[in-house]
């Protein structure tokens, strides 16, 4: 009994070893997905995930379906198309281009300062005091001012008209030489003024400096645009690369997937049959999950990479695309030709926003130094006055009037009362009043304002002046202090300068070499991904003959899916590399075909 206890155990451990030795030693037959063939992005796979001998089998769906996203109908997307939908739609780009306009209308509001103004001043008056008629004054004053960009004079023309009937205002107007009579005094005058400055403002001043440098400041808001739309689209090319890899991937990882789910299909038909332990079960099992954990983790970058190129292209946070899914249709292609580090810094220099910009700040300073350097000097204007003036007077008598010298009621006229006197103190004198001639209003003085208007245009109207302002600060220390530091703001410039071509220098030398070595990977990955594939067929043939494990079978299959993703990102990597020396070198534009027209409708 003993003996026959022996032998049985001699038989299972013989049977034990035999059926490990089948199971370890027996390749499956791989299907097309597992040979390597990228499954479509849709495709939707069912594992099986099996548990120890003593549960039974669970079986769970694995779908690369995404939350919110349908992948029914996906949207292709080339490249271009991507930039494209980016410069029509990205909000950032939007912004920049808006603060380009804003700045627009800076510049229109410092040139406002120079157009002409035109002020109407109608006024009607009415004077009155006890015991007397009131009086009624009306006047319509009107004037236009400009400054003048040349030369930075201003000038103002007037022309002022006005009727009054106080006796006071017709004393001013004319002067004392006519008094109120009951008629209205007509004023009409016609003229201008100029001032010119001679030193201090003249060419140059507060106005015309603001202006320019609102100039500048559009050229700058410019450049800052097309640095933001050239970085946009750097971001646009990085995503898509990021994409296509994030895709490619989750391709691998299906592909890695399908090898074990046949590794786990030709376990179950031997431990159906008897030929392998169940414990091989557990161990395709759990590399399947493992494999199903890796998919699941790549699906998800894919949606994160396709969120992220939707963020670039699409205005509304609200659109259908956002629920569509993306598949670019781009490969990410290699050039082996090397690149030129001259050619590459020269582009650089010649055309990178950021030392465009530190130009544009150099000549703001210019215009600093230069306004500042003018208000040391002093002020001397020169002013000068031009005016014509015309009178009249209505109602008006043109004809002389006779009337005795001495006359009216003795009771309120004096020389009346004292001639009186002397005829009552003489009765029989006869004291002759002798007459006076009083001219009347001289033809050309009688009428409105039709009359004073011609009245104008007579010789004896015109009227000038000349003269100078002359001004300047003791020490003029507000100037001299405002023009060293602009002095000092140009050296800092110079050296910003200097520092700003370093840092272009030390990012162009990085992304070519970038670029060069992205190329170098890929060629190694190339290498890499063609021995793992003569690797994995070795392997498969030394199982099949027995000579290998599930194991190294695994290992294999995992070396050549690292190596699939390891040639994918090199390649992606290499057009990103590609993506950021556009950047380094501002080419971004030309190497895309990209046109870009300013905001600006005028400079």
């Amino acid at each position: 009994m003993t003996l026959f206890r022996i032998c049985f155990s001699l038989i299972v451990f013989a049977v034990m070893a035999g059926s490990t030795q089948i199971v370890f030693g027996q390749t499956p037959s791989v299907s097309a997905a597992g040979k390597g063939t990228q499954a479509p992005v849709s495709t939707l796979l069912k594992s099986a995930v099996i548990a120890p001998e003593s549960n039974k089998p669970r079986v769970e769906s694995l779908s690369l379906s995404r939350v919110g996203v349908q992948t029914s109908q996906p949207i292709t997307l080339t490249l271009r198309d991507a930039i494209r939908k980016a410069l029509e739609a990205n909000n950032t780009i939007e912004v920049s281009r808006g603060d380009v306009r804003f700045q627009e209308t800076v510049v229109q509001a410092n040139k406002g300062l120079f157009d002409p103004i035109f002020t109407a001043t109608p006024n009607f008056t009415q004077n009155s005091t006890t015991g007397s008629n009131a009086t009624h004054d009306f006047r319509v004053n009107t004037n236009l001012t400009q400054f003048i960009r040349p030369g930075g004079g201003n000038y103002q023309a007037f022309f002022n008209n006005s009727r009054t009937e106080n006796a006071f205002t017709q004393a001013q107007v004319s002067s004392g030489s006519i008094s109120s009579s009951g008629s209205a005094i007509y004023l009409s005058s016609l003229g201008g003024s100029y001032t010119q400055p001679l030193f201090r403002n003249f060419g140059f001043d507060s106005r015309r400096q603001n202006l320019r440098v609102a100039q500048r400041r559009l050229e700058e808001t410019d450049v800052d645009f097309r640095t933001q739309v050239a970085t946009t689209l750097t971001q646009v090319q990085n995503t898509y690369w990021d994409l296509v890899f994030a895709l490619r991937n989750q391709q691998n990882q299906v592909a890695n997937v399908n090898f074990a789910r046949e590794n786990l299909q030709q376990i179950e038909s031997k431990i159906a049959a008897g030929a392998a332990a169940p414990l091989e079960r557990a161990e395709v099992a759990t590399e399947l999950a493992n494999r199903e954990a890796d998919l699941i983790v790549a699906t998800q970058q894919v949606s994160i990479n396709e969120n992220s190129l939707k963020q670039l292209v699409l205005r509304d946070p609200i659109s259908a695309e956002w629920s569509e899914s993306y598949v670019p249709t781009d490969e990410p292609s290699v050039d082996l030709q090397p690149l030129s580090m001259d050619a590459a810094l020269r582009d650089a220099m010649d055309n990178r926003y950021e030392l465009r910009r530190l130009k544009i700040e150099r000549d703001i300073n210019e215009i600093n130094i230069r306004y500042f350097k003018n208000q040391t000097k002093p002020q001397i204007d020169l002013n000068t006055n031009f005016s014509l003036q015309g009178l009249s007077r209505n109602p008006a008598t043109t004809s002389d009037t006779i009337v005795p010298l001495i006359f009216g009621d003795p009771n309120t006229n004096a020389n009346a009362f004292l001639l009186q006197t002397i005829r009552n103190l003489n009765p029989g004198a006869t004291i002759n009043v002798p007459n006076v001639i009083i001219p009347g209003t001289p033809t050309f003085l009688a009428g409105g304002f039709n009359r004073s208007l011609s009245n104008i245009f007579r010789s004896d109207a015109p009227n000038f002046s000349i003269g100078a302002t002359i001004s300047f600060p003791l020490g003029n220390r507000v100037a001299k202090a405002n023009l060293a530091g602009a002095r000092i703001q140009q050296e800092q410039l110079a050296a910003q300068t200097r520092s700003e071509e370093q840092l272009v220098v030390v990012e162009v030398r990085n992304a070519v070499q970038a670029v060069e070595t992205a190329r170098q990977r890929v060629t190694a990955a190339r290498t890499a991904r063609e021995n793992a594939e003569i690797e994995l067929t070795g392997e498969q043939k030394l199982y099949e003959a027995g000579k290998s494990t599930t194991f190294l079978l695994f290992q294999r299959e995992n070396t050549l899916t690292n190596a699939r993703n390891a040639e994918i990102r090199a390649e992606t990597d290499y057009k990103k590399a590609l993506a950021e020396l556009q950047r380094a070198t501002s080419t971004t534009f030309r190497e895309n075909n990209i046109d870009v027209v300013s905001p600006v409708r005028n400079k």
